[in-house]
């Protein structure tokens, strides 16, 4: 556990060491703060939509945030060679992929909280209130979603060779996923066989992200989610996390690294 960990910290002073987390924290602290500052024709409804522009900026740069730092992950040790004293130390593989895994997980955590409590600042600066747990539930939602994510593109660095090909494969298929996949099963409805089970089936098979998204709550200002949804949520979002690491650890087991 403690290789693990050494790992994980390696992977979250890299991330705090680059720019991107500051860069779309300005971007979206700029963006949120000029659209609060314009009150559209005095409408009074300009809170909701700032609340909505900024949780929308926080899932995009989220996304981006780790995508892109787990994409490089794996393949950025290859190429500096610094994959072999760490296997050297000795470290197993599997210890790797569980490494970066934790420390990517947890770099996205600790941007998640920082994007969470500039919202949670402008938006009770707005409406002088500050539904704690309700942000506690779609933090910790987005954060489990992310898990999946991560893992799914960690499994990918290890199959791709160019990490710009892994974030553009990966990026696209959670987007997708987020957009169309509660769609697929509606959409094989009107298809015919053989494409009516490929639909159903890649509905069942695919992780359905977009149950995690539960931005409406706050928007809206609707009741809390239940803690027993949450808990099943998390719980399926784990059952991914298990089968997407080890299936990148059954890939990185065989692959040669020599170069």
């Amino acid at each position: 556990m403690n290789k693990i960990l050494a790992i994980a910290g390696v992977v979250i002073k890299e991330l705090y060491r680059r720019k991107d987390f500051y860069v779309l924290f300005v971007l979206t602290a700029l963006i949120t703060l000029l659209l609060g500052s314009v009150n559209f024709f005095h409408d009074d409804r300009i809170a909701r939509y700032l609340k909505e522009i900024c949780l929308l900026l926080i899932w995009i740069s989220a996304l981006v945030i780790a995508i892109t730092t787990t994409a490089r992950q794996i393949p950025a040790e290859r190429e500096n060679r610094t994959i072999f004293p760490l296997l050297a130390k000795p470290v197993t593989r599997a210890q790797v992929i569980t490494g970066k895994f934790l420390g990517c997980w947890l770099a996205v955590a600790v941007a998640l909280a920082v994007f969470y409590l500039f919202f949670g600042v402008i938006s009770g600066s707005r409406e002088h209130a500050w539904p704690v747990l309700k942000y506690f539930q779609a933090l910790w939602l987005q954060w489990t979603m992310l898990a999946v994510v991560i893992a799914l593109v960690l499994f990918g660095s290890v199959i791709f060779t160019s990490p710009a090909e892994n974030v553009t494969i990966c990026f696209f298929a959670v987007l997708g996923i987020l957009l169309l996949g509660g769609h697929l099963n509606t959409v094989a409805l009107g298809q015919k066989e053989p494409a009516r089970t490929m639909l159903y089936t890649l509905y069942f098979l695919i992780p359905h992200l977009e149950w995690f998204d539960v931005r409406d709550i706050i928007i809206y200002d609707w009741p809390r989610i239940p803690w027993l949804d949450c808990l099943l949520a998390t719980l399926y979002a784990a059952v991914y996390v298990v089968v997407f690491l080890f299936a990148a650890w059954l890939v990185f087991r065989r692959k040669v690294l020599a170069t």
